[in-house]
């Protein structure tokens, strides 16, 4: 609610709070806004880093929000070294559990964008990556 200002004050301070709270129980969803926060600087010093370990956190754990953000900090080589083929890979795996609509288009375009930078052999050891994957210590929501 202090995150995106429904029914208090817009406060990312203390959204980062109760976020974080529920980041540290393991919850991929507060997981996932941890990372936005220190991704984007919000209640928090901007942190790429930072917001990595947390993506990472919630995409181990099937979060297609995380998955695709977490592809876009590989791509980029934002907080982690650049990886196109990890890149691929998370952006392929968030493709495949989003819904229709704009998040999963905007997944698509970066998939397709890191795609158009890396070889056919990456590619495949990406989507090989992809198919393979099994999240870890999901939980209910």
């Amino acid at each position: 609610m202090y995150q995106q200002g429904q029914g208090v004050p817009l406060d990312y301070a203390k959204a980062m709070k109760w976020n974080q709270l529920a980041a540290n129980q393991g919850r991929s969803d507060a997981q996932t806004n941890v990372g936005v926060m220190y991704h984007e600087g919000r209640g928090v010093p901007r942190d790429y880093a930072g917001a990595a370990m947390w993506y990472a956190l919630a995409a181990e754990q099937d979060n297609a929000r995380a998955q695709n953000n977490l592809g876009v900090m590989y791509g980029l080589g934002q907080g982690v070294p650049q990886d196109y083929v990890q890149a691929h890979m998370w952006l392929d795996l968030a493709v495949s559990r989003l819904p229709p609509g704009i998040d999963r288009d905007t997944a698509v375009k970066g998939r397709d964008w890191v795609a158009a930078q890396m070889t056919p052999a990456q590619i495949a050891e990406a989507q090989r990556l992809a198919r393979e994957w099994k999240p870890r210590g999901v939980r209910a929501e």
